[in-house]
């Protein structure tokens, strides 16, 4: 029989010296490494540091509470003005603009602008949610409304709280977590169930072959759960398929969703 120590978390025991010692039989807490006087600074930076993401959120809540319904468009920053890639992502903000839908993006470059872009020029509005970053993020020019963010988290749920549906053209890192992130909210019904569509079929379609032939042959994902994308490349048909979406729901959220959206 396997026996088990007990460990006791954050009650200081200290020896003569005023250290803890080894082996003591516990994790030690904060004011064991290092200065009463350090560690309860450190407390008050973590106290406001929370504060700071809860005005993250309330902000973005007080300025994007009438943007409904929108479209998240995702995309690598790295695309520049003049590919095709580029302007495909202004011809669909666009056309989601003359459709009536605001248009978010990460309010930077590459297919951010040109989201930004396509839907400044039309009637509805273009949302960027800017992220102060070390290098590559610099505000886009083409925004009617702006919300800046320290943090990723308050951001990502600005994304996920304000929008109808998902356009994901190519991308890095930052635009597979964000498609990723937006498969797993509705895979686990924590978000409202909505189209996902990739833009791009010779980027995308070797990620869902893999989806097909490694984690649902596995059993490591759900049946229905490679249905949840979908690859159009076709502007048009993206609003198309959009609205078809919608069709007998239509875009107002229900009691039940606005729930799922309080407890992401």
């Amino acid at each position: 029989m396997i026996k088990h120590r007990e460990i006791e978390v954050g009650k200081e025991i200290h020896d003569s010296g005023g250290n803890v010692p080894k082996n003591s039989g516990r994790v030690p807490g904060l004011r064991d490494v290092v200065s009463v006087e350090r560690a309860t600074a450190t407390k008050a930076r973590e106290s406001w540091h929370v504060l700071g993401i809860m005005s993250e959120f309330f902000e973005a809540s007080e300025r994007l509470a009438q943007i409904r319904p929108a479209v998240s468009i995702f995309g690598s920053a790295r695309i520049p003005p003049g590919d095709p890639r580029y302007e495909k992502a202004e011809l669909i903000a666009r056309k989601l603009s003359d459709a009536g839908f605001s248009v978010i993006s990460g309010g930077g470059p590459g297919i951010m602008e040109a989201a930004n872009k396509g839907a400044y020029e039309g009637p509805s509005p273009s949302v960027g949610l800017n992220i102060e970053l070390p290098h590559e993020q610099a505000s886009n020019a083409y925004q009617n409304i702006s919300v800046f963010f320290r943090h990723f988290f308050p951001r990502k749920v600005a994304f996920v709280k304000f929008t109808s549906a998902y356009v994901v053209l190519p991308g890095g890192y930052g635009t597979l977590d964000e498609l990723f992130e937006a498969l797993t909210l509705v895979q686990t019904n924590k978000s409202r169930k909505m189209p996902i569509i990739l833009v791009g079929s010779d980027y995308w379609q070797g990620l869902v072959d893999w989806i097909h032939a490694q984690p649902l042959a596995q059993g490591l994902v759900s049946p229905g759960d490679p249905g949840l994308l979908q690859i159009i490349d076709d502007p048009q048909a993206i609003v198309d398929a959009i609205f078809d979406f919608y069709q007998h729901e239509g875009f107002t959220q229900s009691p039940g969703e606005r729930e799922q959206i309080l407890n992401l």
